[in-house]
C-alpha cells in the first residue's frame, strides 16, 4: 500500500499477506472456518478492506431463496460486525 495512502483502502495483496504473517489478522480460511453455520447464505465473493485504521473482510451472501446479503467481519478477531440484505 502507498504511503499515502488513505484511510479506506481496497487490500493489496501484498499488505493483507504482511498483516496475516505478522499475526495482525486471520486469514480467510480461518474466517470461514470460524464463521461456518453463522451466516444468512452461501459465500458468493468476498474483499478485505483497510477502513478506519482495521482490516474488515466484506462477504456477498446468497441465500437459498436467492436473497442478497453483505456481511462485514472484523478480520482481527473473526467478529461479525453487521449483516445487512441487500
Amino acid at each position: 500500500m502507498p504511503a499515502a495512502a488513505g484511510d479506506h483502502d481496497k487490500g493489496a495483496p501484498d499488505a493483507v499477506r504482511r498483516a496475516v504473517e505478522a499475526g495482525e489478522i486471520k486469514s480467510l480460511a480461518d474466517i470461514l472456518a470460524s464463521l461456518r453455520g453463522k451466516l444468512p447464505g452461501e459465500v458468493a465473493g468476498v474483499e478485505i478492506e483497510r477502513e478506519h485504521g482495521r482490516w474488515i473482510y466484506e462477504f456477498r451472501l446468497v441465500d437459498d431463496k436467492g436473497r442478497l446479503y453483505e456481511a462485514h467481519v472484523d478480520a482481527r478477531s473473526g467478529e461479525i460486525e453487521r449483516i445487512k440484505e441487500k
